[in-house]
């Protein structure tokens, strides 16, 4: 076998390893190391050793000479310096300091307030009930970044609301999942600091281009909810003054003041310090993780157990991100050595698409590649693969980075392995059947397609902001 075809093979047979359910991370550093132990291979490096064997050596000297030998491979050495590369990317060092921002804010009773607090203000709005939910999604999505968490805390707090309120089942659960997955696209999204670790892209100008996707796709979401609302009321009820009360102008000032206000301070505040170059992104995360903790303390509820569980979960979730880049790039580096990338190239080439033809299939891989594997999984390995081909087709990877981010939404929304609706079920009475939940993210995944094409039609839309603060 030629040295291309090793590396197809190598990445045939992680695919396979990885829908066996072995652990991603691990699998690749140990696939990495293998194909790259043969990419490496210098018998005459491995057997220098062996030449200071003199004639009396004792046996525990030839054992040690031996594992010299067969240590002395260079493939040892791009794994540990690729180990030193991740720990000390300054990029990723924001990683872990929005992520325990997010666990901190998640566990200071904020999101109960503020939800309580936007369905009293939005009582005369169709669908009242349901723009709550979404626009509570999309802040507590966006301090917290995590899906699973938001949509988990959403439904055990909002999906019962809406549930007596009379809300269609399938209507409810879809708002709670489309609306946690918002923070994967909204800034500061770890996805998008991930991906600008993996593509070189400056993490600053990726949130700038990233905000008006974000309120583009928020705005189809809400436009969704008041049209259907309008379009059959008994999906949304009005709410009855049992159910909702009147409420004094100057009550509800104060009730948003001390709920909205706070959150949505303290995420303009990171990302604000972000655009206008004011801190680096590991700054404003380093304030943020204090502004979470100061947010708790205000609330009443900071206590040492949460403080523990929020930074053990924080610890954790790093981790695993920084494994997966140590196994991405440990394994990138072998394919790459081996001409897998370039024979790839060549491949992806031959069919003459235009750049319009290449985003179309790559998206389309990004898309079925979301139902077994997770977002994180999906940017440090398999993006990777992409960035060398779009200089090719003359495609920005800003622009590229952005068209990911929103496909990405339907990895949690796209049945039967849409995670959103998992989480969801797994908290949710049990009249709520995975076929209802199915059922009210499909308009979601539409809106996210919606999405994508007013990208593709008016590229300005994710250019625009950072041509104007940073310039071209």
């Amino acid at each position: 076998m030629t040295d291309p075809q090793v590396a197809l093979s190598m990445l045939g047979i992680f695919i396979v390893l990885v829908f066996l359910g072995f652990p991603i991370a691990f699998t690749l550093m140990a696939m990495g190391i293998m194909f790259g132990y043969y990419a490496f291979y210098d018998e005459g490096r491995m057997w220098r050793a062996f030449n200071r064997l003199g004639e009396d050596a004792g046996l525990w000297e030839q054992w040690s000479l031996w594992v010299q030998g067969f240590f002395n491979n260079r493939i040892f050495d791009l794994f540990v310096n690729q180990t030193f590369t991740v720990m000390s990317n300054e990029v990723l060092t924001a990683i872990p300091l929005f992520l325990f921002m997010g666990y901190i804010v998640e566990r200071a009773n904020i999101v109960d307030r503020l939800f309580t607090t936007l369905n009293i203000a939005a009582k005369g709005l169709p669908g009242s009930m349901g723009i709550a939910a979404l626009i509570t999604c999309a802040l507590f999505a966006t301090a917290t970044g995590i899906v699973g968490a938001v949509v988990t805390l959403m439904g055990l707090l909002a999906l019962p609301a809406m549930l007596k309120a009379r809300y269609n089942t399938s209507f409810a659960a879809g708002i709670i999942c489309a609306g946690g997955t918002l923070g994967i696209l909204i800034p500061p999204s770890i996805m998008l600091i991930v991906y600008a670790a993996s593509s070189g892209v400056s993490i600053v100008r990726l949130y700038a281009a990233a905000l008006y996707p974000s309120l583009v796709l928020v705005g189809l979401y809400l436009a969704y909810i008041i049209g259907r609302s309008i379009i059959q009321p008994s999906f949304a009820p009005k709410p009855t003054k049992e159910e909702v009360p009147d409420m004094p102008v100057g009550q509800l000032l104060w009730m948003l003041a001390t709920s909205l206000f706070p959150l949505a301070f303290l995420i303009l505040a990171v990302l604000g310090s972000i655009l206008f170059g004011l801190a680096t992104p590991t700054e404003a995360a380093s304030i943020g993780a204090l502004g979470g903790i100061i947010l708790a303390i205000a609330y009443r509820a900071m206590t040492f157990e949460r403080l523990r569980e929020s930074v053990y979960l924080t610890v954790r979730t790093t981790a695993m991100v920084c494994w997966l880049f140590v196994g991405s790039y440990t394994f990138s580096s072998v394919f790459s050595y081996l001409g897998g990338e370039h024979l790839i190239s060549e491949f992806v080439m031959s069919f003459n698409l235009t750049p319009f033809q290449f985003l179309i299939m790559a998206q389309l891989i990004i898309f079925l590649l979301g139902w077994p594997l997770e977002w994180s999984e999906i940017i440090i390995i398999f993006v990777p693969i992409f960035l060398p081909l779009l200089p090719l087709f003359g495609i920005d990877p800003l622009f590229f980075g952005i068209l990911v981010a929103l496909n990405l939404q339907t990895s949690f929304l796209t049945p039967p392995m849409a995670m959103s609706a998992y989480y969801l079920k797994g908290i949710a009475p049990p009249e709520v059947q995975l076929t209802h939940i199915f059922k009210g993210v499909l308009p979601y995944l539409g809106m996210v397609f919606i999405a994508m094409a007013m990208m593709y039609q008016f590229p300005q839309i994710v250019f625009s902001l950072p041509e104007a603060i940073y310039g071209r």
